[in-house]
């Protein structure tokens, strides 16, 4: 029997080397984009959780959260939760009601619809969110273009 590592490497190459275009893609960022999310409450829940049995792990963790590290990772869990929600509301539409759009051409131009939309809806917030995070961690920069106050 093979160990688990070889399965995982073989799972992981053959992801990485299929060409199924835009359908393989879809396929593969729907479920990072839901571990993502889901690593994300995990995490959410249990440091919240410490506010009350340990206030200042609380504390620590909160002024971590304020590295401009986990500031873009923010940023990159708001387009996680939107993609994720667009292209689950696609494959809903299309497996529930439209069985008949099966086909590769419009599931293909679905599939770029669902990024697109997702980009369009991600993008204010992302960008709010980026300039947030220069105006709190790197002000210095946004006066020097002349944003800054």
């Amino acid at each position: 029997m093979a160990p688990p590592s070889s399965a995982f490497r073989t799972t992981v190459t053959g992801y990485a080397l299929y060409k199924g275009r835009e359908g393989q893609y879809a396929f593969l960022l729907h479920r990072l984009t839901g571990l993502g999310t889901l690593l994300f409450l995990i995490i959410h829940i249990l440091d919240t959780s410490t506010v009350y049995f340990f206030p200042s792990l609380y504390e620590h963790a909160i002024e971590l959260y304020r590295n401009p590290i986990f500031m873009m990772g923010e940023i990159a869990l708001v387009f996680s939760v939107i993609y994720h929600g667009v292209n689950g509301l696609r494959i809903a539409i299309i497996d529930l009601w439209a069985p008949s759009k099966w086909a590769i051409g419009f599931t293909r131009n679905a599939i770029r619809g669902t990024l697109l939309l997702s980009l369009l809806l991600w993008a204010p917030a992302g960008a709010w969110m980026f300039y947030n995070m220069l105006l709190n961690s790197f002000p210095e920069v946004l006066r020097s273009i002349g944003l800054g106050g």
